[in-house]
């Protein structure tokens, strides 16, 4: 396993949970406990390598599985681990999330570490490049007050533009905080009350919003956001046929990562992918696709397919 591939990431925090368990598990429920924390198809990697003792980390005893490790067992961190740290806080998005005296700290304690890579190294060659201001005070101040009324739960007056210009001003309860790759941006998912007197839920473009203030009204209701996400999305989802070869299941797995998807075997070297999405994803996922290679068949739906084609003609008109 690879220190710091955005594929395992997931998988290591599931196993550490496993493994730092002191109770015997059954299969069933490793299982279990691995779509609860990890992805679908998270099954597909781990399992096996659990069963035919590739990792050798837990010792089975008839039908059950006994950790190897020690609860209280902690691993230092290496100096690899270290250098990946350092160069994180070159990247000007970590100032969204810690203060000043935090980003002192860890310059101070990471001093003697060369960074892992450096930003400059690093060429984008499939997304905007009219991302947000992450430099600019004004967008960080508007970002750590919704980030912090997000942890808190509570109510946010917000001025915001929309997309076709128009001024919208509600209080919202900031629900999620996203980050689209492509569009080098992030997104708030907010709630709001309906006239039905339902939670709404709507996404705002942070660079978008004007004016952000906190109040001292905060949401105490049930709030179950995934609920409202999936009932956001549309009836058929996008399917996908993925033909394994150069590690393409691989590949789709981390290209994909962030939509809510299953993925299942359906011949030798062929997986099945379907992968919900809503209107307000519909065009990052459709240039995502487009991006992806020739391992990877849309089969449907309709809606998706006619969709790809007009941007495919779109394309072909601007370089002919």
């Amino acid at each position: 396993m690879e220190l710091f591939s955005e594929i395992y990431s997931c998988y290591y925090q599931v196993m550490r949970h496993l493994l730092t368990c002191q109770n015997a598990l059954t299969a069933d429920e490793i299982r279990s406990r691995i779509c609860k924390e990890g992805f679908e198809e998270s099954l597909l990697a781990i399992i096996p390598k659990l069963e035919n003792g590739n990792w050798n980390l837990f010792q089975k005893e008839h039908e059950l599985y006994f950790s190897k490790i020690n609860s209280e067992f902690l691993t230092p961190l290496s100096r690899l681990q270290k250098s990946y740290l350092k160069a994180l806080l070159s990247d000007p998005r970590i100032t969204l999330f810690l203060n000043r005296e935090q980003l002192h700290s860890l310059e101070h304690m990471l001093n003697s570490v060369e960074p892992l890579w450096h930003p400059k190294q690093i060429y984008y060659f499939d997304r905007f490049t009219d991302g947000d201001p992450y430099t600019d005070d004004a967008y960080r101040s508007k970002f750590r007050t919704l980030l912090s009324a997000q942890k808190n739960r509570q109510y946010a007056d917000i001025d915001y533009n929309s997309p076709n210009g128009a001024r919208v001003h509600h209080y919202y309860v900031p629900a999620r905080l996203e980050y689209s790759v492509k569009n080098d941006k992030f997104r708030l998912l907010a709630l709001k009350h309906a006239k039905n007197g339902r939670m709404r839920l709507e996404i705002l473009n942070i660079a978008r919003i004007q004016k952000v203030c906190l109040t001292d009204k905060f949401f105490t209701g049930q709030m179950d956001l995934n609920a409202l996400i999936q009932d956001s999305y549309y009836k058929e989802p996008l399917r996908l046929h993925i033909l394994n070869k150069r590690n393409a299941l691989e590949r789709a797995m981390l290209h994909f990562a962030n939509y809510k998807k299953n993925t299942r075997k359906i011949g030798e070297n062929t997986y099945e992918c379907l992968i919900y999405y809503n209107q307000a994803m519909e065009t990052e996922l459709l240039i995502e696709v487009l991006s992806f290679g020739p391992m990877l068949k849309v089969v449907g739906n309709d809606r998706f397919l006619n969709n790809l084609k007009k941007r495919l003609k779109k394309q072909m008109e601007m370089t002919s």
